[in-house]
């Protein structure tokens, strides 16, 4: 039974008896895996303080061949959302992590994915914009499950989206504000504008690009309508942040 030791994003955990936890981690090498973690309460536990949503860990499990489970043999967290202080952004830790897992295939190794999931709790310990991390992410998870057509130019006319335009959510493309005809999901200028320049931008940078208020609110319902038709579900933490922002 070999040793695997690899960088991991900490995803979910759920609870296994009185002292265990199922845990399911994103590593950068293997993909996506589930594993038992042991005796994870105490002092002297091996897992203390690395089990947390979007924890950036070193961690080392068991492997057996045609077993779904692995055996995780400890977990050294590098970088913690418990590092974040501000509010918003602990409240977007769920959601990074349950729009990752969702997304992310079993034991199929995605190391854009995984880069993607480490940029965005460093961004998160550094204070970026949360609201424009969120679309970012949003947009750079669905285009790389395909779902996000290229928003370069209209691909009916093969005109520009300067002005922006309509996505057809069941996979037509991106057409341009004068194709754009039927029950589309519009983008206005602003929108498309921000998102061809966080195309091309690591998330460090998101501060110095701008979104308006309404581009904001558009985007996230956009992403929300594809996220929902892609995972044929809203996800459960989406429903947590819009009831947050309610009460706020």
């Amino acid at each position: 039974m070999p040793l695997h030791t690899t960088d991991a994003l900490i995803l979910r955990t759920y609870q296994l008896g009185e002292a265990d936890r199922i845990v399911v981690f994103l590593t950068s090498d293997r993909g996506k895996k589930r594993g038992v973690a042991n005796r994870v309460r105490g002092l002297k536990s091996r897992f203390a303080g690395g089990l947390e949503p979007l924890t950036l860990a070193r961690l080392a499990y068991y492997e057996r061949e045609q077993r779904d489970l692995v055996r995780l043999s400890y977990v050294e967290p590098v970088r913690s959302p418990l590092m974040v202080r501000d509010g918003d952004g602990l409240g977007h830790v769920e959601y990074f992590a349950e729009l990752i897992d969702e997304c992310a295939p079993e034991a199929d190794p995605n190391a854009t994915l995984y880069r993607l999931g480490a940029a965005v709790v460093e961004s998160l310990v550094d204070k970026v914009p949360v609201g424009r991390l969120a679309r970012y992410v949003e947009y750079w998870v669905l285009r790389l499950q395909g779902v996000y057509p290229s928003l370069i130019a209209c691909h009916r006319c093969g005109g520009d989206s300067v002005r922006g335009g309509q996505i057809d959510p069941t996979g037509g493309g991106f057409t341009c504000a004068a194709c754009a005809v039927g029950q589309g999901i519009r983008l206005s200028a602003e929108s498309v504008r921000f998102l061809r320049a966080a195309s091309g931008t690591p998330p460090g940078g998101l501060a110095d690009i701008g979104l308006p208020a309404e581009a904001a609110r558009e985007l996230e319902q956009a992403h929300r309508q594809l996220i929902s038709v892609h995972l044929e579900k809203e996800l459960r933490s989406s429903k947590v942040l819009r009831a947050m922002n309610r009460a706020t």
